[in-house]
This record gives structure tokens, C-alpha cells and sequence, in this order.
């Protein structure tokens, strides 16, 4: 193991999962349904197209496509510069709460950052809000990959969302290749980058999760409760 005391030698590496790990729930989720109830004729337009989308969401590729169609009509006629305000408004407002965030996950992350780690967050959430969370939190510094949002015909959609293997591809167009130092997740989706890891640290697993990457990892795992 590379010793990041020693002269010369490059920081460990120490990748967070965001949702689930550092805030608790969904926080991408929450600006939508934030948008939702704020402009709520949206959410009346899409009353009746929503037995076609009960029925869409029936099937994985289908409920892809409704969450697709559902944030991007929260964000229809909403351009990148007043998207950007809204994602840092919602974020700050967020983090101020102290029930959304996890102070065990965030002492970890000082500890890693004061041991001279490079800490990356690494998460599905998108990444201007993911952001605006973690400059909150006093996390300037911390390195965010996220998923992406364009502008598009009808306002901003989803780009890229950086889940599954997308993890380990944007940290390769990042950088930052395997093997990192620990990896700290709360999901099997993100096994991947769980298992180029030298150290997996799961992150209240429920038992289905558990089962799923310690068969996998093994050893190498550990498991706290946050």
C-alpha cells in the first residue's frame, strides 16, 4: 500500500458515494418534487398522461423513460443559467437541514481530507446541485463527479447520468484510475468501483445489499452504520 506520507509519492485515493452516504435520500429527487409543488400546473399537465406512464414504468427500459420524461418536464422552458440558480438555491437550503445530512460520512471525509487523501464524490446525482450541497457543507475543495444536464429543445434534460460503470469511465476521463485506496457506498449498483478498491466500505446495507457485494468482495469489505 502506497504510503502518502512518503515524499513524492501521490495522495491515496478515497471515492464517496453521495445519496444515501453523505446527505440521506434521494436529493435529486427532492429538487424535482420541490419543482413540482412550486409550479404545480406541471404536475396537473401530466395527470392525464399518467396511465401511459404507469404502464411504461412497468418494465426497467420503460421506468427509464418515465423518469427521463418526469424531470425533464420539471425543467421544461428552464435554460442553463436559471437552472444553475435554482440547483444552488435548493442545495443550500438542503444542506442547511441538519436531518438530511450524515455527520458520521462527513467526519470520515475531513479525516481522509487531513490525512492528505484526494477525496472524490462520485455520485448519480447531478452534479451542479451535488455541488451546491457540498460547498454548503464546507466541502469546497472535494472533487464532484456527477450526472450532467444540457440544454435541450424544450429546456434542460439529462445528459449523462454517471451510475454503474459510467462511475469508473468518468473517473477514467477524469484521471483517476484503479485500484483506489477505499471506495464508501451504500448501493450494489455501484460494485464497479467497489471492487477495484483495495478497501470497500458499505454503508448501512440492507440484507439483499449486503449478500450482493459481500459475495463479491469478500474480505475486502466493511460494513458501518451511519
Amino acid at each position: 500500500m502506497t504510503d502518502p506520507t512518503v515524499a513524492g509519492a501521490p495522495p491515496r485515493v478515497v471515492l464517496f458515494d453521495f445519496d444515501g452516504v453523505i446527505v440521506r435520500g434521494d436529493s435529486f429527487a427532492r429538487f424535482v418534487r420541490e419543482r413540482y409543488v412550486r409550479a404545480w400546473w406541471r404536475a396537473v399537465a401530466l395527470l392525464p398522461a399518467a396511465p401511459f406512464l404507469l404502464a411504461m414504468a412497468a418494465t426497467r427500459g420503460g421506468r427509464r423513460r418515465v423518469l427521463r420524461a418526469v424531470v425533464g418536464w420539471a425543467f421544461a422552458g428552464i435554460g442553463e443559467d436559471r437552472y444553475r440558480v435554482l440547483a444552488q438555491a435548493f442545495g443550500r437550503t438542503f444542506a442547511r437541514d441538519a436531518r438530511n445530512v450524515v455527520r458520521a460520512a462527513c467526519s470520515a471525509l475531513n479525516a481522509h481530507r487531513h490525512a492528505g487523501d484526494r477525496v472524490l464524490v462520485v455520485t448519480g446525482c447531478e452534479q451542479t446541485l451535488a455541488r451546491a450541497i457540498l460547498d454548503e457543507l464546507g466541502f469546497a475543495g472535494v472533487e464532484v463527479l456527477g450526472s450532467t444536464f444540457v440544454r435541450g429543445r424544450l429546456g434542460m434534460r439529462l445528459a449523462q447520468h454517471n451510475i454503474h460503470l459510467r462511475k469508473a469511465h468518468r473517473l477514467a476521463v477524469h484521471g483517476i484510475r484503479p485500484p483506489w485506496e477505499r471506495v464508501y457506498s451504500d448501493s450494489h449498483h455501484d460494485l464497479p468501483i467497489l471492487a477495484a478498491a483495495r478497501e470497500a466500505v458499505l454503508v448501512n446495507p440492507d440484507r439483499t445489499t449486503l449478500a450482493r457485494v459481500s459475495a463479491r468482495l469478500g474480505r475486502r469489505l466493511s460494513v458501518v452504520q451511519w
